[in-house]
């Protein structure tokens, strides 16, 4: 009972809430902790020979406070272990303020509860448990980082001066306990929780070894912060916890701490390395080549995990980026032809499975540009800012959240519609109508992401004039600009700035390859008055008109998109 329990809490959030492939998380733990045990041994037993060995008389000799100072250090970074696990996710979240936590509790207790609406918004409750997780994991930091400094630095005959030995305990366990706060408050503010999938996939032994040096001089820079951070709170020990010690020894002192604090940094560092190389690693959602289900059906498990894994959890974004190499790699082509199948079944699963985040995202952005209201003057500041833009803000910052899995759908799109006109025998792709469906939401989403960016797209109509010469002459616009525009031109410095950049320069390479491959189709289709037709849906798009992306489109097919 008790061990289910803590499964619940440990993979509720990671393993995708069912289905054959939720042990792959917990595979993934378990294999992490065991090689996290193993590099920690190394990094205990090297700083014990090399370092601390200088400061104790008798160094290997061993002892019962050896190996009790083993067991504790090696407790300390599995509990440390355990929480950097609890709060990663592929994805930012929101944590709750503390203010808000204050007005949630008070709402509970003062406003009397009604069926016919909630008293929180509904993601609250997903935003309380993401800050307590955070709390929780900056006081575990703390805690281990007491019980491993004192663990390593407890037998080292610097410290043989003080009497009686709670003093020692008391000294190490406070330097420790602030080197574990600043590390745990750092972590958590950098976000550095957040896993980052690599650009190229290594195998896992090349990739830790990359990420070695790294480590290294992250341990240093942060120990030599914390080393400052912890001399400043010092001054706040007892009396009794400073004494008076001759020169020489508290120099001796000093450097036993940095020492101490560099080798646990160090030990989290390489933990939080081995973290991101293990759990960001590709796993092949498919039966092995050559088995009966490989010869069958062999997308079905592909699909299951895409289809009823936990929307956004580790297990769907590493069925995403499967899915991904499959779609733009020739490593697995026997995979890919599986998608064309001659029921199209499989093929118009795979396109909707991609296209609904992009869909969603693209009516976030729809929603938040088109209830903007119009503002022509000097723009306010932030503390006049009223409640439906900041409400309009945070919608963008969320939507924003999964830029890494709406890149890798795009991709995909883009990659199977491209592979669909030399590898799609029976026309699936075309006699479906996904070509349409993706390229309208494609240029759906860039025109969206374009207008939040503060590029204005009109129709070129009236205010075009084309001379006998063939040179086309744009008129003035002497209107009000659009409200989208007026506000977006005013967020290059907002923090989502950057991803929605990146975000446009991805959607506009997927509709370029999209072109590229169906250029003479789409060159023959405009001569003939029917690209509109042929490639933009019938019915309204997710934003902007059918008119504004058959000319964007147009754009595309003259390659002066930019």
């Amino acid at each position: 009972m008790l061990i289910s329990i803590v499964e619940r809490s440990l993979f509720k959030d990671k393993d995708g809430g069912g289905g054959a492939a939720t042990k792959l998380i917990r595979h993934r733990f378990l294999g992490f902790l065991i090689w996290q045990a193993i590099q920690s041994t190394v990094v205990f037993f090297l700083s014990k020979t090399l370092l601390l060995s200088l400061f104790t008389n008798t160094p290997f000799k061993p002892s019962l406070l050896t190996i009790s100072s083993f067991i504790t250090f090696h407790f300390s970074l599995l509990i440390f272990s355990t929480s950097l696990f609890i709060i990663s996710s592929p994805r930012p979240h929101r944590p709750a303020s503390p203010f808000e936590l204050l007005l949630a509790a008070a709402r509970l207790i003062l406003v009397p509860i009604s069926n016919s609406q909630s008293l929180l918004p509904s993601d609250f409750r997903g935003r309380v448990r993401a800050s307590f997780s955070f709390v929780l994991f900056v006081a575990v930091s703390a805690v281990s980082a007491l019980v491993s400094v004192i663990s390593l630095c407890w037998s080292c005959n610097a410290f043989d001066q003080l009497r009686p030995r709670r003093l020692v305990i008391g000294k190490l366990g406070f330097w420790g306990l602030q080197i574990g706060l600043f590390y745990g408050v750092h972590y958590v503010y950098a976000k550095r929780w957040v896993l980052q999938f690599p650009i190229i996939q290594r195998p896992p032994f090349f990739s830790f070894k990359m990420g070695l040096p790294l480590a290294v001089e992250k341990a240093l820079k942060l120990s030599a912060a914390g080393y400052v951070f912890s001399a400043i709170l010092a001054f706040i020990l007892p009396y009794e916890f400073k004494g008076q010690l001759p020169v020489q020894n508290f120099i001796t002192e000093q450097i036993l701490f940095y020492i101490g604090s560099f080798v646990v940094i160090l030990c989290w560092e390489l933990c939080h390395h081995l973290h991101q190389v293990l759990h960001t690693k590709r796993f092949v959602f498919a039966p092995p080549k050559g088995s009966a289900a490989a010869e069958t059906n062999p997308s079905e498990p592909l699909l299951a995990a895409l289809e009823e894994s936990t929307p956004k959890s580790l297990l769907q974004y590493l069925a995403y980026l499967d899915l991904c190499m499959v779609c733009e790699g020739n490593v697995d082509p026997w995979r890919r032809a599986a998608f064309f199948e001659e029921t199209g079944e499989t093929y118009k699963r795979v396109i909707s499975v991609c296209l609904t985040p992009v869909e969603q995202f693209t009516r976030t952005l729809s929603e938040v540009l088109e209830s903007s209201p119009v503002d022509n003057s000097l723009q306010l500041s932030q503390q006049l800012r009223s409640p439906n833009e900041q409400l309009a803000d945070s919608k963008i910052y969320e939507s924003f959240d999964d830029f890494q899995l709406l890149a890798w759908c795009a991709r995909i799109v883009a990659s199977l519609t491209v592979h669909s006109h030399k590898e799609d025998r029976f026309g699936v792709a075309q006699l479906s109508g996904s070509n349409a469906a993706v390229i309208s939401t494609l240029l759906s989403s860039l025109l969206a992401v374009e207008t939040l960016m503060g590029k204005k797209t009109n129709l070129q109509s009236s205010n075009t004039l084309m001379d006998p010469a063939g040179i086309k002459w744009a008129m003035l616009n002497s209107g009000k600009r659009d409200s989208a525009a007026s506000i977006a031109g005013k967020r290059k410095g907002a923090p989502f700035y950057a991803k929605a950049y990146s975000m446009a320069d991805n959607l506009r390479t997927s509709i370029y390859g999209i072109v590229s491959a169906f250029y003479d189709e789409m060159s023959h289709s405009a001569k003939a008055g029917l690209l509109e037709k042929d490639w933009i849906i019938s019915s309204k798009p997710l934003y902007g008109t059918r008119e504004l992306l058959s000319q964007k489109l147009r754009l595309f097919l003259d390659f002066q998109a930019s």
